[in-house]
């Protein structure tokens, strides 16, 4: 396994100097002072949202913020959060506000209008009377309160209590309903508990953390959710260690945040392919990482993290946490290399995956029916899937892998058959509702059987696929090449059958963004049946393909010049 951590400075001592000076952070000590920029986007942000805001007294939504046309407190809680700092920031246009204020009085009122008795929110999307939902809105109202405690406003620290108070009830005695919940609620209860101290709130914290933290050996929580909940964690984790004096419990943010250096792609993009959550296989990058992240990044003087964060900044910059954590305002340290060459097995989370430079790829060991993805730069592969029209099962999902030396080995074998009457006067007549389970009763006849086999062998120049099929002669099959949207597609073998699929029927495709270029064939195309019977539906973006009929072996090439 080669994993080079120190590799050549991503960044610059000066770069990172000339960062700090940009967003006016002090690099010895906290400061209170902030770019005047940032304050500016946290205001045109406020203003936004007041402008969204029902102010229809008569009307049951009043005070509340639709977002196509359903009201969620959490646009709510991201008023009062953001608006709050423009309240208390003295280089605010909207500092101490009348209108600004009034605002926040709808909004609360909105939010005490929507807890149930047990002092819980509804998230319209999905969940109702929910404890967690709630914890995610006191995040935003909980900072709030906190910067008005920090500013001794005593007006807003009124204005929030009673939802707070109520909030914090519900999830002191609510339940959850995901992993990721229990550090959510926890950490909603510790920013109560800072603000309005209920001993209620701390037994409460205390027994989630009892069940301790959810975290394997590869740095991954329970629901490895890259591009979301790994984060909702992490940022829960650092909340509840800072503000319950609770430092061990930085140790899996740090943990989590060293994994995901080997999960980034060469533009910052995040591996999603190991989800179990709703982001599996989608396109993100860090942003949801940047509290912790900077705060481990001062905290530890961690030049990984400040690497990591620093496509993040400025734009992530967060006005309302910088408040309430004027420590992030400290300087970074100089920022150390993230990993760009290495192989890297994680089997806990069914990929390895594999870095040189520019190219990125992601190669699942099992049960993925996308098999691998990868890329050269901005060129990407979103994924290599492949079917046979098989008795309406043939889609190839690997059931085995195994690394090996010369490459990484997958199979997976599927069978079909056909059903004899059934002969045994116990089971007859068969009831009319009862067919399909009778087919356990029933002899079975003209077996037919297909193996798949596929090989990934990293090569000099990119990688080399093998794809298999045999068992039974004359399967209809095809390979799908997904590429993500905004290249250029050519080729002399290529045959359009639409605006976004092709045939590749002979010699090699190119496929390229800007100067990145990802070379992949030869084709072959002995049918045009594209959609099988049984396969999965195609991929978003330009999907190129290539057909045979079993016995079928392809040896593909992907070159990344």
């Amino acid at each position: 396994m080669l994993m080079n951590r120190r590799h050549a400075m991503m960044l610059s001592a000066t770069t990172v100097s000339a960062l700090i000076v940009r967003l006016g952070l002090s690099q010895d000590t906290e400061s209170t002072q902030h770019d005047e920029n940032l304050v500016a986007k946290n205001d045109a942000h406020v203003r936004s949202l007041m402008g969204q805001q029902n102010t229809d007294k008569a009307s049951r939504w009043f005070g509340g913020i639709p977002r196509r046309g359903i009201y969620y407190c959490t646009s709510v809680g991201d008023l009062l959060e953001a608006g709050t700092a423009s309240y208390l920031h003295p280089k605010s246009t909207l500092y101490h506000d009348k209108s600004l204020l009034q605002h926040l009085q709808w909004g609360v009122a909105f939010l005490e209008r929507s807890q149930s008795p047990e002092g819980n929110i509804d998230l319209p999307a999905t969940n109702f009377n929910s404890p967690p939902d709630t914890g995610f809105v006191v995040h935003s109202v909980g900072t709030a309160a906190r910067l008005a405690q920090i500013h001794e406003e005593q007006e807003l620290l009124d204005l929030y209590e009673p939802f707070l108070r109520k909030a914090g009830q519900g999830m002191a005695h609510g339940g959850v309903h995901t992993p990721n919940h229990r550090w959510v609620v926890s950490a909603a209860l510790a920013q109560i508990n800072e603000v309005y101290p209920d001993p209620q709130y701390s037994k409460r914290i205390d027994e989630w953390l009892a069940e301790e933290i959810d975290i394997d050996e590869e740095g991954q929580y329970t629901e490895r959710s890259t591009a979301g909940y790994n984060a909702v964690t992490n940022n829960a984790l650092v909340t509840i260690a800072h503000k319950t004096k609770r430092p061990e419990l930085l140790d899996p943010v740090r943990k989590n945040l060293d994994a995901m250096a080997y999960l980034l792609h060469p533009n910052h993009e995040v591996v999603t392919e190991i989800s179990l959550r709703q982001d599996l296989n989608t396109r993100s990058t860090m942003s949801k990482y940047w509290f912790s992240l900077r705060y481990l990044a001062i905290h530890d003087q961690n030049g990984l993290f400040a690497a990591m964060l620093a496509p993040l900044e400025p734009d992530g910059l967060h006005l309302p946490t910088l408040m309430e954590y004027p420590e992030l305002s400290k300087a970074l340290p100089v920022p150390t290399a993230i990993p760009d060459n290495y192989v890297l097995p994680l089997p806990r989370s069914g990929v390895t995956r594999i870095r040189r430079g520019k190219r990125s790829t992601t190669i699942m060991h099992k049960l993925n029916t996308r098999w691998l993805t990868l890329r050269n730069g901005e060129a990407v592969i979103n994924g290599v899937r492949f079917a046979g029209s098989f008795f309406g099962k043939g889609q190839f999902k690997p059931t085995k892998f195994k690394a090996r030396e010369d490459g990484y080995y997958f199979s997976q074998e599927i069978r079909g058959q056909y059903y004899q009457p059934i002969t045994d006067p116990a089971h007859l007549p068969v009831p009319q509702d009862d067919v399909g389970r009778a087919k356990s009763y029933r002899a079975t006849s003209e077996h037919c059987v297909i193996h798949y086999e596929g090989i990934v062998r990293e090569t000099k120049e990119g990688f080399e696929l093998t794809i298999e099929a045999h068992g039974t002669d004359d399967v209809p099959m095809a390979v799908e090449i997904s590429l993500r949207p905004g290249g250029i597609l050519s080729g002399d073998g290529l045959q359009a059958l639409g605006d976004d699929t092709h045939l590749l029927k002979s010699g090699d495709a190119r496929y390229s963004v800007g100067n990145d270029v990802l070379v992949f064939g030869p084709g072959i195309a002995e049918h045009s049946d594209i959609q099988l019977r049984g396969a999965e539906g195609k991929l978003p973006g330009t999907s190129v393909y290539l057909t045979g009929f079993t016995p079928f072996k392809q040896v593909i090439t992907i070159n990344m010049p």
